[in-house]
């Protein structure tokens, strides 16, 4: 090994770890002048690549496609995690039209847009729709779950789902429009049945991937906690790559394993919920900085016209227009049909996606990826600064409690007969007023701890539950329904 090696590493490390630091720290503005996180990381990346004061020479699309693929899969698979079934059979419908027939129509919509307004060929102009026509998982879960954002459960679910499942499509869009720019072939019905195909396969083997993953956690028993995560993320690997391989959707099969892990009794559960979450996050965090890295500013401003002018279209008229002929069918209000319509968020997918035609050496795919690369920077901001604003605007927050500041959990690598079910005091709750001691408690049942404010209270029989309570309560998995009816409903559901 030569002896200069450590140093070329030990900069790489010093580089990466400068840029993760100043990532994190400058998140804590987004929640205080309203900018989306993710346009936080993108404009990190840019100030550190060749034409901003980093001067780190960066043009590699084929690592950045590779990189950011797994970080998709990584995010992916921690929000299969955290959907519950039951917000799933609520908004599976109008996810799917949206994730399929709603993504067609915004690439109509914003391909007519670019070919009528800003005089792009109708091939550049449908690749161009096509690349921008899905919502990101990324944009869309770092604002609904990461702004402390508390949606009405239906809308949030959809607007969830939606972006979980409607990658396949824009894959098979852009995939099928590079290719007719490329070889000349204009595409036909092979492109409906390569739709369903990619959607059969990924959510069959998703399932099935899923199921078997589901059996294997629950039996394997690991002598270390922390190989159980490793398992989970081989699963979510394997749930992207045999899909793939196979001709299928490997993004929807990745989402439905994590939906499915997700919603069973497993080994190590809160541990591996914790472990992904970092993981989603840090791959969030790496994926919009290498992205950045790859766009040079002084080429975004050749591009700025055509580029705001398609962000707008893509806001005003596409998305809207597509969300509302999608979800009128099922009798969504239209505060909810105007609200999907606005949040419509883009991120890394588009990017990622606009690298297909510059790695199969498209005539124009240059200027494509630098106009798709504006349009995720403004759409950032409008519409992805708003959303609080119209959150509150239309009347969509729940009137769910927020979090409490400390959670106990119980992590074990066991099976365990036994559950802790955290429960929120509403003033109009039964059981507020009452001492502990004059409840019905099942037996075997125990209320664990109180947090009351900023306070950890040790719960006694002559304790008095006060309204703006958290609760954590431990009990056998048979006595959960009559703490259910005692208590109201549980905070995570």
């Amino acid at each position: 090994m030569p002896s200069t090696e450590p140093i070329p590493t030990a900069l790489l490390l010093t580089l990466c770890g400068v840029l993760l630091a100043l990532s994190v720290l400058f998140s804590r503005a987004s929640g205080r002048f309203g900018i989306p996180v993710a346009l936080l990381f993108l404009g990190i990346g840019m100030a550190a690549g060749s034409d901003g004061p980093g001067g780190i020479e960066f043009t590699d699309y084929g690592l950045a496609f590779r990189l950011g693929t797994v970080a998709l899969v990584l995010i992916l698979f921690d929000g299969g995690l955290n959907t519950p079934l039951a917000s799933i059979q609520a908004a599976i419908r109008p996810a799917a039209v949206l994730a399929t027939v709603g993504v067609v129509l915004t690439a109509a919509v914003a391909g007519l847009g670019a070919h009528l307004l800003f005089g792009f060929a109708w091939q550049q102009a449908l690749l161009l729709g096509a690349i921008v026509s899905s919502t990101d998982a990324a944009a869309v879960f770092a604002v609904l779950r990461g702004s402390g954002l508390q949606l009405k459960r239906r809308v949030g679910t959809t607007l969830e789902l939606e972006s979980g499942l409607n990658d396949p499509m824009a894959v098979i869009l852009t995939t099928a429009m590079t290719l007719s720019l490329v070889g000349g072939a204009e595409p036909g019905w092979e492109l409906v049945g390569g739709a369903v195909v990619q959607m059969v396969v990924g959510a069959g083997l998703g399932l099935g991937i899923g199921w078997a993953g589901r059996l294997l956690l629950k039996r394997l028993r690991l002598r270390a906690a922390g190989l159980y995560p490793v398992m989970t993320l081989a699963l979510a690997m394997l749930a992207f790559g045999l899909p793939t391989l196979l001709q299928g959707s490997g993004f929807l099969a990745v989402y439905v394993v994590g939906i499915v892990l997700g919603n069973e009794t497993i080994r190590y559960r809160t541990g591996l919920l914790r472990v992904h979450d970092a993981l989603a996050w840090l791959s969030q965090v790496g994926m919009f900085l290498v992205l950045g890295l790859l766009v040079f500013p002084g080429a975004l401003l050749d591009v700025a016209w055509e580029g705001l002018g398609m962000a707008l279209v893509l806001a005003f008229v596409a998305r809207p227009l597509a969300v509302l002929l999608c979800l009128l069918p099922f009798r969504f209000p239209a505060r909810e049909i105007l609200y999907t319509g606005w949040v419509g968020l883009r991120g890394a997918v588009p990017i990622i996606l606009a690298t297909f035609p510059v790695l199969s050496g498209a005539p124009g795919s240059r200027e494509i990826f630098n106009v798709v690369f504006f349009i995720v920077v403004v759409n950032g901001l409008v519409p992805g600064a708003t959303v609080p604003w119209v959150t509150r605007r239309l009347g969509l927050a729940s009137n769910a409690p927020e979090p409490p500041p400390a959670v106990l959990e119980i992590a074990s690598t066991q099976l365990l007969n036994g559950e802790l079910s955290a429960f929120y005091i509403g003033s109009a709750s039964a059981v507020a007023g009452e001492r502990i001691s004059d409840l019905p408690f099942p037996p075997g049942s125990a209320v664990m701890l109180l947090v009351r404010g900023q306070e950890l209270l040790a719960p006694r029989g002559d304790t008095v539950f006060q309204p703006g309570d958290h609760v954590y309560v431990f009990s056998h998995s048979e006595d959960l329904p009559l703490l259910r009816l005692l208590f109201g409903q549980q905070e995570d559901e």
